[in-house]
């Protein structure tokens, strides 16, 4: 009996399977950080700084930091002109008289320890007391002041006229001791601490990573050999290495404050990056590289490494703070940046004898500069380490 398939019933179309890609780490880890509003606000003001430091950095903002706009200790805006300071500007912009230079109406301020001992040598060799500013005979207890005929030839312009450029009684956040504004000086600062730890943990990473992946990979004596140097660094107190190598690169620098810091701060990456090929190295995926014919320097870095990343940046995030806060040390003794360069520690540095005088703004405002990043930026490293974290790779993905 012959079926007439034209009658039959038509088929059921098949059902289409639809097709799911299960999502990277990287973007698991961005779900989870658009999540954490904590991390997002830190994020936002660690951008910010950047974006500070990169407008610092090309001369838009903070170009003429070191210019001495204000008087001596200007007070910040919302305290009002000091009396003393908004008197010292009258008398430094009042008009000299016809034939009167800066030296004839100076009084100095300075108190000379040997004013009382070179007196007495002069009255022995027979010669009268120095002048004082006003053309009489100063005291054996008189101050004076040996750089006030310099100071008025350098002020004074042609035909004895004083040049004299007007100074702000105050400035938005105050004013340091020659005048220069505290906010352009902590801009400027930021970009030095900024940029010297970010160039530090980078120099840093580069060497902890390369030298925990040759020791976990090949093992045996290369492991050994790195194991011994890591040892011998890990033996010497820190901040006594650090100071250390500054007193053996005597030069001041940026590059010598990288230098330092890069090449003492490798150990801690080291170690766990070394673990991490350890673990790797055994695993199927790399075995089968290794089958196909793969070099060594390929497997360790285009095969290992992409699956340890996330602990190299989080290590990379620590290590920038770490850093911005040893360089602020560093400056503060002494060891950090040269005398023509601001940075944090060197305006805390200064606020230490501005504090004794109560002058206080140039403290205040490095110190929460400096307090605000690090403390933002520590945050933001918390909550990446907690995104990046494999062992939360499948709850993420089932909420997601």
């Amino acid at each position: 009996m012959a079926i007439d398939l034209a009658t039959l019933p038509a088929a059921a179309p098949a059902r289409e399977i639809p097709h799911t890609v299960s999502p990277s780490l990287w973007t698991l880890a961005w779900r989870r950080l658009r999540q954490d509003r904590v991390a997002m606000v830190s994020m936002a003001i660690v951008a910010a700084f950047l974006v500070l430091i990169t407008l610092s950095a090309t001369g838009l903002i903070a170009a003429d930091w070191s210019r001495e706009v204000g008087v001596n200790y200007a007070p910040p805006t919302f305290m009002g002109p000091d009396a003393s300071s908004q008197h010292a500007q009258t008398e430094a912009t009042a008009p000299a008289a016809e034939g009167e230079t800066l030296a004839s109406h100076y009084h100095s301020t300075i108190v000379d320890p040997l004013a009382g001992v070179l007196a007495e040598i002069r009255a022995r060799q027979g010669k009268p007391p120095a002048a004082a500013p006003g053309g009489a005979a100063a005291s054996p207890d008189a101050t004076v002041d040996p750089l006030a005929d310099v100071m008025a030839d350098i002020r004074a312009g042609k035909g004895g006229a004083v040049v004299s450029e007007a100074r702000a009684a105050t400035l938005p956040f105050g004013g340091d001791k020659w005048g220069r504004d505290v906010l352009k000086k902590t801009i400027k600062g930021s970009e030095t601490s900024i940029l010297v730890g970010i160039l530090s943990a980078l120099l840093a990473t580069f060497l902890g990573t390369l030298f925990g992946a040759l020791a976990g990979y090949y093992g045996k004596g290369v492991d050994d050999f790195f194991n011994w140097f890591y040892s011998v660094f890990s033996s010497i107190p820190y901040l006594l290495l650090i100071l250390a190598v500054a007193a053996v690169l005597k030069q001041k620098g940026l590059v010598t404050i990288v230098l330092i810091l890069g090449l003492t701060g490798w150990s801690g990456i080291f170690r766990l990056v070394r673990g991490e090929y350890l673990k790797h190295k055994a695993r199927e995926y790399v075995q089968a590289a290794d089958a196909i014919g793969a070099s060594n320097l390929r497997r360790m870095f285009v095969h290992i490494f992409p699956n340890i990343s996330h602990v190299v940046l989080v290590q990379l995030s620590i290590l920038t703070v770490a850093f911005i806060k040893s360089e602020v040390i560093l400056s503060f003794l002494g060891f950090g940046v040269p005398v023509d360069v601001v940075s944090w520690g060197s305006m805390l540095n200064e606020a230490q004898n501005e504090l004794i005088l109560g002058k206080w703004w140039q403290l205040v405002a490095a110190t929460v500069a400096m307090a605000t990043l690090v403390t933002a930026f520590s945050l933001f490293t918390d909550a990446l380490r907690d995104a990046l974290d494999p062992k939360l790779k499948g709850g993420t993905g089932a909420s997601a």
